[in-house]
Formats: C-alpha cells, sequence, structure tokens
C-alpha cells in the first residue's frame, strides 16, 4: 500500500511579552473629557424608606481648603485604639439654602417622567438671575405672571400639589444657595433638586415641601457629627497632558530617541486602527467625580467665635486660620468638615449628599473626639493660632506704639 509521508513544519509561534503586567489607568472613567456639569450633578438618590421622618437627602456648598486636626481613636481591636492622630480635613462653607419649589416624577418603563412642578409665590433675585443670560438688561420679568396664579385662594396651586401627591412616586425640592452670603463675586443662584425621602406616602412627602416653601434650610437640619457622606464636584482641571502624568505608565529608558515619556507600540500592524484601550495623551482634570464615605467631623454654626474649641483646647476660636484659607478667605456662614480632601479647587461649588449604603464598618461607625484643630497660617509655616497668641508673643510693636 502507498504510504504517504508528509513533511513537518516547525509551528511558528506569535510574538510575546517578556514581562506580564496589569495596564496602566482605569478605563472605567472614559471618556476623559471635560464635564458639562459644572456644579456636580446628583445621579442617585438614596433608597426611600417609608418608616423614616420625611427629610432631605442632599445639599450643596463651597470648598474653602484644608487644615488638620488631632483626634483620639475609640476603636476596639485597631492599632491606634485610645491613642491619638492627626488627620487632614477639608472646610466646606455651607450657607442656609432656599426652597423655593416642589418636583413630582413618575415611573415610567423608560425611567423617571416629572408630572407637573410647583414654584413658591416669592422668588429671590439671585434665583431669578440665573434665569436669564444679561440681567442688566433683561426686563427681569420670570415669574411674575406664574406669581399671580397665588391670588383668589391659589386654587390652581392647589390642584397641582393633590396631583403630584395622587400620582407621583418621586418627591424633589427645587432649592438654591445664597451665594450673596459668600465673598465669591457670583451674584447667580446655584439651583439644585434635592429628593424627599421618607414619610409614609407622597402626600406626606408634598406637605413637607410645601411647609418649606420660602425658607431657609440649615446644613445640621439634613447631616449631624459622625455621619458618613458623599461629595460630588468637578475635578480641578489640570489642561492636556501626556500619557506618563494622564495615564501613570511606565516611561522608557533613558537613552530613547525622541523622548521617553511616551507608549512605545500603540498597537499592532493590524487591526490598522489605535485601540481606545491605548494610552493617549489628551485632557486630565475638569472630570466629574462623585467620592464615596467621607465622615463628617464637626459642623458649625454662624457667628461661633467659640466654634473650633474642644475639651482639650479651649481656645476660643473660630474655623477661619489666620490669614484666611487661601484663595478663599474668611468662613463667616455654617460650615461642615469632612475627613480627607475633596475633589475640586477652592470656592468651587460641591454637592453633600447622603450615603447610598448602609453602613456596618468600626470605623465608620466610630464617634469622633476631636482634640484638636488647627487655625493657624496656611500661607507659610503658621505659628500661632489666634491673633491674641500672636500679640502675647509678640509683645508690645514698635509700629502700633503711635497708634
Amino acid at each position: 500500500p502507498l504510504q504517504l509521508i508528509y513533511p513537518v513544519t516547525k509551528r511558528t509561534k506569535m510574538s510575546h511579552r517578556k514581562f506580564e503586567a496589569p495596564r496602566s489607568g482605569s478605563l472605567g472613567f472614559l471618556p476623559k473629557k471635560r464635564t458639562k456639569r459644572h456644579a456636580g450633578r446628583i445621579r442617585s438618590f438614596p433608597k426611600d424608606d417609608g418608616k423614616a421622618e420625611p427629610h432631605l437627602t442632599a445639599f450643596r456648598g463651597y470648598k474653602a481648603g484644608m487644615t488638620h486636626v488631632v483626634r483620639g481613636v475609640d476603636r476596639a481591636g485597631a492599632l491606634m485604639h485610645k491613642r491619638e492622630v492627626v488627620d487632614a480635613v477639608s472646610v466646606v462653607e455651607t450657607p442656609p439654602m432656599v426652597v423655593v419649589g416642589v418636583v413630582g416624577y413618575v415611573e415610567t418603563p423608560n425611567g423617571l417622567r416629572t408630572l407637573t412642578t410647583v414654584f413658591a409665590e416669592h422668588l429671590s433675585e439671585e434665583f431669578k438671575r440665573r434665569c436669564y443670560k444679561n440681567w442688566y438688561k433683561a426686563k427681569k420679568k420670570a415669574y411674575t405672571k406664574y406669581a399671580a396664579k397665588y391670588k383668589d385662594g391659589a386654587k390652581d396651586i392647589e390642584h397641582e400639589l393633590e396631583r403630584i401627591a395622587k400620582f407621583s412616586s418621586v418627591v424633589r425640592v427645587i432649592a438654591h444657595t445664597q451665594v450673596k452670603k459668600l465673598n465669591l463675586r457670583i451674584k447667580k443662584a446655584h439651583i439644585m433638586e434635592i429628593q424627599v425621602n421618607g414619610g409614609a406616602d407622597a402626600k406626606a412627602k408634598v406637605d413637607f415641601a410645601k411647609s418649606l416653601f420660602e425658607k431657609e434650610i440649615h446644613i445640621d437640619s439634613v447631616f449631624a457629627k459622625d455621619e458618613q457622606i458623599d461629595v460630588i464636584g468637578v475635578t480641578k482641571g489640570k489642561g492636556y497632558e501626556g500619557v506618563t502624568t494622564r495615564w501613570g505608565v511606565t516611561r522608557l529608558p533613558r537613552k530613547t530617541h525622541r523622548g521617553l515619556r511616551k507608549v512605545a507600540c500603540i498597537g499592532s500592524w493590524h487591526p490598522a486602527r489605535v485601540s481606545t484601550t491605548v494610552a493617549r495623551a489628551g485632557q486630565n482634570g475638569y472630570f466629574h467625580r462623585t467620592e464615596m464615605n467621607k465622615k463628617i467631623y464637626r459642623i458649625g454654626k454662624a457667628g461661633d467665635k467659640a466654634s473650633c474649641q474642644t475639651k482639650a483646647d479651649l481656645t476660643e476660636k473660630g474655623i477661619t486660620p489666620m490669614g484666611g484659607f487661601v484663595r478663599y478667605g474668611e468662613v463667616n456662614e455654617d460650615w461642615v468638615m469632612l475627613k480627607g480632601a475633596i475633589v475640586g479647587v477652592k470656592k468651587r461649588p460641591v454637592v453633600l449628599r447622603k450615603s447610598l449604603m448602609k453602613h456596618t464598618a468600626r470605623r465608620h461607625l466610630e464617634d469622633i473626639d476631636l482634640k484638636f484643630i488647627d487655625t493657624s497660617s496656611k500661607q507659610g509655616h503658621g505659628r500661632f493660632q489666634t491673633a491674641e497668641e500672636k500679640a502675647k508673643f509678640l509683645g508690645p510693636l514698635a509700629s502700633k506704639q503711635n497708634q
């Protein structure tokens, strides 16, 4: 019988990389482009709890700056239990917000749909300014016809509120910040929707929302000390940057021709396109981000000159450091102190939202005992906590003698 003999050919292997490595940078944040939501947008609100009293779930503040605190750790089993640690903290100024409306949503197969919106009778100028591109040339007639609905017993208004209570599954209030209370050189208020959670039914939510019309809501009515919250805002913009900074890829060897802060191979010949997963230069920063689990260390009230007093440090002092917060100034309104850093530059509006999760970890449930809050100057190596301490140390100054 004839036997076929096939030639033995050596199989060629495809090329392979010499060392394995995880990819540089996360693809979960693509596209890396400048945000359109400049003041932060809440994409999800906490799950509603019908057993609780009606309450608001978010607030807006303005980033003032950072300082540090000394606190005692009370967490059994931890390495630092019964010892003191130094924590970096961020200070957010939160002037009272004003509720100016309520909006009802109905659930559809395609998500939430707006049913109707009801506004308050009297709206402030800073709210109306947000409705105009050019205020001084405008006729300033916004909501003048709407306010007329409140005459003759406000029947139309009551009818719309009843519709929200009858058909809506989600109720949110429309609130705006009072930027005139801050020294930010802006006159247009930042407006946002805040979901009302709690209450037995939609009518309880609507009654709660209506009771807040034209009233100020303070930060301590929404959040409490030791609570874990989420911070939503826009990161600090860096402009156009290269791959090493933007993606964290490894630098090439020193002797590399035409630069070393590059990606050496941006892909194979075929497919003849550059994949979206390859690190490239481009915009870095000014991204919309949500940071979870920021613990509230302290909430301060406007006008409280001893808001940074502790049991261990009885010095009467406010939160504003010597010389003011750098690139911000003085904090004269309500404020909230959060653990760690938060997104954005000074003066940037940030949204504070109640946490979406139920916390069980001991570090999340720990009671914070502040021993000391630093108020020394942030413009150099601050030595003094208060102006009185500085004057006492320096003694009589020649420059002050003739005054």
